[in-house]
C-alpha cells in the first residue's frame, strides 16, 4: 500500500463498458490531482471524481470530465467528490490572519467563500460556499465549527452542509480522513447575502 506524507493512499475504481457493453473496471489506482493546500499545516486534497452536468452523462469509457488542479467548489450544476487529510490544529491555523484565510481558499479558487474577516468569526478558516455538502468521516475526529455552536464528529458521522458559513478544528493529535460529496447549489434570495 502506497503512503503520501504519512498517509494512507486514495485508491480510486472507475468503472465502464467495453465495445460489446459489458461492465468493465476501467480505471483502478490512485486519482490523478492529489495537492497540499496551505502549504505544510494545510489539508491534503485528493480529488477523486467530478460531474459537469445534471443529469450526468453516462457513456462507455469517457473517464473524468477534464479539470487542472484543485478547485473547491464542484462545477455549475455539477458534482464533486474528495478526500481530505487533515491534520492536527496548531497554532499556524489559530493565529491565521483573515489576509492568510484568504489566500488559503485562493490557491483552490474560492478566495471569496472565507469569512475569516467576519466579526466574530470563530475559527481562522470560517467559509461558506453556495453548495449541498456530505462529509463522512472515516478516520480520526474533527469538530464541526458553526456561526452559533460546534460539535465533535467521529468515524461513521455524516454532516450534510447546507450552504452555512463553517469551519473545520483538527483538535486532536491524529490526522482526520473524511470524504467530501459537494453537489452544486443555488441560495434562496434570503441567503445570497
Amino acid at each position: 500500500m502506497d503512503y503520501e506524507q504519512g498517509h494512507r493512499s486514495v485508491r480510486r475504481i472507475v468503472t465502464g463498458h467495453d465495445a460489446a457493453g459489458r461492465a468493465i473496471i476501467q480505471e483502478d489506482g490512485a486519482p490523478p490531482r492529489v495537492q497540499q493546500v496551505g502549504g505544510a499545516i494545510g489539508p491534503m486534497f485528493h480529488e477523486v471524481w467530478n460531474t459537469q452536468a445534471t443529469p450526468a452523462p453516462i457513456d462507455a469509457a469517457s473517464g473524468e470530465p477534464a479539470e487542472t488542479g484543485v478547485i473547491l467548489a464542484p462545477p455549475k450544476n455539477g458534482t464533486r467528490i474528495r478526500v481530505l487529510d487533515i491534520p492536527p490544529e496548531g497554532d499556524d491555523i489559530r493565529n491565521m490572519t483573515a489576509q492568510e484565510a484568504a489566500s488559503h481558499f485562493a490557491e483552490v479558487g474560492a478566495g471569496h467563500a472565507s469569512n475569516a474577516a467576519k466579526e466574530g468569526a470563530r475559527h481562522a478558516l470560517m467559509h461558506r460556499t453556495e453548495t449541498i455538502d456530505y462529509g463522512i468521516v472515516i478516520e480520526g475526529e474533527l469538530v464541526l465549527i458553526m456561526d452559533e455552536g460546534e460539535t465533535t464528529v467521529y468515524p461513521g458521522d455524516i454532516v450534510i452542509q447546507r450552504g452555512t458559513n463553517h469551519g473545520w478544528a483538527n483538535r486532536s493529535d491524529k490526522n482526520c480522513r473524511i470524504v467530501f460529496v459537494l453537489i452544486d447549489g443555488e441560495f434562496a434570495p434570503e441567503l445570497k447575502a
